[in-house]
Parts: C-alpha cells; structure tokens; sequence
C-alpha cells in the first residue's frame, strides 16, 4: 500500500515538474528579446539564484532530505543548469550550491565549463556542506582578481568580490583611446533572520563587504568603476539592510526596471522565495551603484541602520513608545539624560552586545553619534534625532560635491569620462512571482531566479581632490 502511494506521488510529482517546464517554456519564449540583447546591443546581463542545496530540501512525502535521493537531486540540477544556459547570462551567482558533493559539482563545472564559463566556487565555513559558485562568461568578461570574503561568525556566511574588465570595449572616447570599463561583482548568501536579534548580523554582514570593497580599491588604487552585488539577502525591502544600501547609494535593479519605489506600498509587489516556514516574500536582488552616484559615510550609514534596528527593538517587539524607550535606554540614571553605561546597559538587553553583533569599538562609534554635543550624556533631544533622524537638520548637499567616507570631496570633472549601467530590463521566473504570488507547481527551488540586463553608460567620472578646512 505504501509503496502504491509513493508510487502515485512520484507521478504526481512529474506532472508538476512537467508543468513547470511548459510554463518555463512559455516564459522563455515571451521574453526571447530580452534574453538576446546582450549579443545585439553590447549589453550584459547577470542572473542570481538560490538553488536550494539538496542536502536543505525537504522531501514532500518522505521524512528526509532530497541528498537521500540521487535521482531526485541529480534530475532538478540538470534542470537547474538548462535554464541557465537558455538564459545565457554574462555573470551567473549562485547560492546554496552542494559542493560538498563531487558529482554535482562536476556537472556544473562540465556543462557551464563547456558553454565558455569561468567558475569560481567559495564553500562556507566549518564545512556546512554548501556555498556560492559565480560563473563568468568569457565572450563578455575577463577576471582580473579575485578574492574571498570569510565573515568567520556563527551563520559561517561568506562571499566573492570579483574585479571584472569586458572582453570587448563598449565604446571609445573623444581621444580615441577605450574608456576603462571594469567593474566589481559581490556573490554572497546571508544570514536567515531566526529571529529579531539576527537583523544587526545581517546588517553587518553587509558592511563588512561594504568595508572590504572600500579597502580593496583603495589597494588597488581603482578609480570610479560600477558595482554589482548580488544574491540572496534574506530580508525585504522593509528592512535595514535595504535601507542601508539605499543610503549607500545602491539600487535595487528589479525595482528600478519596473518603476517601483521604496515605499510600503510597492514593497509587496514581487516575491523571490518562499521560506520554510510557508511565507514568501522578496529576498533576493542585484544591486547596483554607478561610479557618479552620491553615498553617505560608509560609518554614518552603518550607525543611522544599526539605530534603526534598535528602535524596531523597542517599539515593534517590546512594544514601547517614544517616551519609554528613552526611560529604558537612561535605566536608572538619576538624571534625565542617558549615560553610556546605562545605552550599553540597554543594548545587552536587547541581544545586541556579542562579538558576532556589535563590539565594543561599535558601541563607542554609536554613542559618539548620539552623543552630538559631546558633553557625555545624551539628553532627549539628542535621543529624537535617534528616533527620528529626518527631524533633525541636515546641511545641504552642494549638487558637484558628494562626501564620501575618507573625508575628501567628489567632484566631477566634464573632460573626464566613466562608465556605468543603466538597467534596461529584469525578470523573475517564474512569472507569478511577479504579481506577488507563488505558483504551487514550481519545483527548481525554492527560490526565483532573478535576470537583469544592463546596458553601458557614459557619465563624468569622479576625480577625489583634499577637503578644504
């Protein structure tokens, strides 16, 4: 009877993957321009995706996982690696690949290998079992460097920063000589947000490889050049992180191609994942920031986020208005002002004290912050401007000058050219997810596979000069 049952569910099971395949398909050939522009009009495209490792995938039928099960996981990576080819993507990311596997590992380096990919495969720490596999289309790109980014923290996340230059000039300029068109590209998984007191590793995860990419161009000594982060962020477009690479002056490439903003209205229109927990939402994203975008400080940027979470801490989770929180951050001080005993007092309450979260060093920097007049207290007017940054005044930013983190002054110069993207086109597959749906036949993942086509730019290029005293 039993082996009756398995028998009808297998069945049942190929004909939602049959389906699957026909909607794909369909898909494929409704978006057939969009797929052969890169080869027509020097565009490049990149594609991100969370293949979901099998050694993670639940078995629906059966109490295990789908790495129990060769046929199964053989069969759903062929399919995953059709796709991709039929996508034919310049720069390929993926996430959760099984490389403690040898077989599936070869087959993604025979058959991508064959179609005139570079791989590059970063497994995670204390030997998880999976990791990242970036792939890089010759015929588009050559690497120049590459490099592996360990966050070394309880999650064992880590990510890949490739420095890539384009097989075939995009232009030339005035003096007839090629514009430099190299770019940064960041592979990378973070953490899953078991619950609220992860959000400030997630966030500095990203500011790690925030920090690493300002360190590696400053080694390099790299001028103005794009940069493209991709992967699965594990969070929405409601939380810090997000808010942080805004701030930072990312984009989120997706909602730039279909006009969507920042708001909480448009935050629900597309989803990328559906989790174990049977919620979906919009995890996964390609970010990009232009050579001539304005940026915060990197630290500032960093200390406005980390506040962010802390004030989600205390009025979403403990539930406490604006009046509570400032006589839970002061604890038992005397005095109506906060001290920085009792602001770390507050933190370790709120789980946020640990060397995977925030660290002594971090903890002074947000206190010096806060503390705007410098008189070692924070009083409640200093602690609104932590609650409610934007009543604060700000000085206005001259339109040529953008401050950027190392204390000097971008100023852009008109003889002088860069190059950046515009993103002409972005689609996730399958198409329901693009209505904010998720289709109950889709099997490949648990995940959508994101698709962005760039097309080459010319803008001033950035030239650094002193800031004046």
């Amino acid at each position: 009877m039993a082996k009756k049952q398995r028998t009808r569910e297998a069945a049942a099971r190929r004909r939602r993957e049959q389906q699957g395949r026909v909607d794909w398909q369909h898909h494929l050939h409704r978006r057939r321009p969009l797929l052969l522009q890169p080869r027509e009009e020097r565009c490049v495209s990149c594609t991100t995706f969370n293949i979901l490792a099998p050694i993670y995938k639940r078995m629906e039928s059966e109490n295990c996982r789908e790495s129990q099960h060769r046929a199964y996981w053989f069969s759903r990576n062929e399919k995953i690696i059709d796709r991709l080819l039929a996508d034919y993507s310049s720069i390929i990311c993926l996430q959760e690949v099984w490389l403690g596997n040898d077989e599936l590992v070869n087959m993604y380096e025979k058959r991508l290998g064959d179609a005139n990919y570079s791989l590059l495969k970063l497994a995670r720490t204390n030997n998880r079992g999976d990791g990242l596999l970036t792939a890089v289309h010759k015929t588009y790109f050559h690497v120049l460097n590459y490099r592996e980014l360990l966050f070394n923290d309880f999650g064992d996340r880590v990510a890949q920063l490739l420095h890539v230059e384009s097989a075939m000039p995009f232009w030339q300029n005035r003096s007839n000589s090629c514009v430099q068109q190299q770019s940064l590209i960041v592979n990378t998984h973070l953490l899953f947000p078991h619950d609220h007191s992860l959000s400030i590793v997630r966030l500095k995860q990203v500011y790690k490889i925030l920090q690493y990419i300002e360190a590696y161009q400053e080694e390099h000594k790299l001028g103005p050049m794009p940069i493209i982060l991709c992967g699965d962020w594990n969070g929405s477009k409601r939380g810090q992180v997000y808010k942080f690479l805004r701030s930072q002056g990312f984009v989120s490439s997706y909602d730039t191609a279909h006009q969507y903003s920042d708001s909480e209205e448009d935050a629900h229109k597309w989803v990328s994942h559906r989790n174990h927990r049977g919620n979906i939402c919009g995890v996964d994203f390609i970010w990009l920031l232009n050579p001539n975008k304005s940026r915060k400080p990197l630290k500032s940027s960093w200390n406005e986020a980390v506040f962010g979470i802390i004030k989600y801490l205390l009025l979403q989770v403990a539930s406490l208005s604006e009046e509570n929180a400032f006589a839970f951050l002061k604890a038992d001080s005397c005095d109506d002002h906060i001290t920085y005993s009792s602001f770390c007092q507050a933190l370790c309450q709120l789980g946020m004290i640990h060397p995977d979260r925030l660290n002594s060093e971090e903890t002074e920097d947000l206190w010096s912050e806060a503390d705007r007049d410098r008189n070692g207290v924070v009083d409640y007017k200093e602690f609104q401007c932590i609650w409610s940054p934007t009543c604060c005044s700000q000085q206005e930013e001259d339109d040529t000058e953008i401050d950027i983190s190392d204390g000097s002054l971008v100023r852009f110069e008109a003889n002088n050219e860069a190059f950046g993207f515009t993103v002409k086109e972005a689609v996730l597959f399958p198409p329901e997810v693009e209505k904010g749906m998720w289709p109950e036949n889709y099997s490949l993942s648990d995940h959508a596979p994101l698709t962005v086509v760039f097309s080459p730019l010319r803008m001033p290029r950035s030239a650094r000069t002193p800031r004046t005293p």
